[in-house]
């Protein structure tokens, strides 16, 4: 049985999976309590370009379409590099970054404000893995899926029978 899909719906289905991925993320850090560090949230970000990029990219004629998707390979093509270096951290093969740990900066306040700050902000570290499954961390997950995407936009922008949507 094969499947046809249009160059819309393929970018329709990119923004779909872009906005699952990051609503899964956003799970785990509010529902499971899992702090993101810097680099993962810094990962966040081709995924929030990428979701009205998708949308955009399926409401536009089709020319413009096949750009969109054009661009949300790019996109992803990086979003895979960001996981793929914060992988190369946790598991010790790449320096992270200097100032990377987790909580909100002290802003305005007393100093018996900013020692109470102190005391409740959870640190965390990029070099630490906080869950993983089946081997790879939400960082190494993040390529996995980044790279698929990226996959399925480039395979339906670069197919010739996707060039009218019908």
């Amino acid at each position: 049985m094969q499947i046809s899909l249009t160059m819309r719906q393929v970018a329709l289905a990119v923004a779909l999976g872009a906005a699952a991925t990051v609503g899964g993320a956003l799970i785990f850090e509010h529902a499971f309590g899992y702090v993101p560090c810097k680099l993962c949230l810094i990962q966040r970000n081709p995924y929030y370009i990428a979701i009205p990029l998708g949308l955009a990219a399926a409401l536009l004629p089709p020319r413009y379409t096949r750009a969109g998707l054009w661009l949300l390979t790019l996109i992803f093509v990086i979003s895979a590099g960001l996981g793929a270096y914060h992988s190369g951290v946790e598991w010790g093969f790449f320096a992270g970054p200097s100032d990377c740990g987790g909580g909100s900066g002290a802003g305005g306040g007393n100093v018996g404000d900013f020692l109470n700050q102190l005391q409740s902000t959870r640190v965390v570290s990029c070099t630490e893995a906080a869950w993983r499954f089946l081997g790879l961390s939400l960082a190494g997950w993040n390529v996995l899926i980044s790279l698929a995407l990226s996959a399925f936009a480039a395979m339906a922008a670069a197919r010739k029978g996707f060039y009218l949507d019908r």
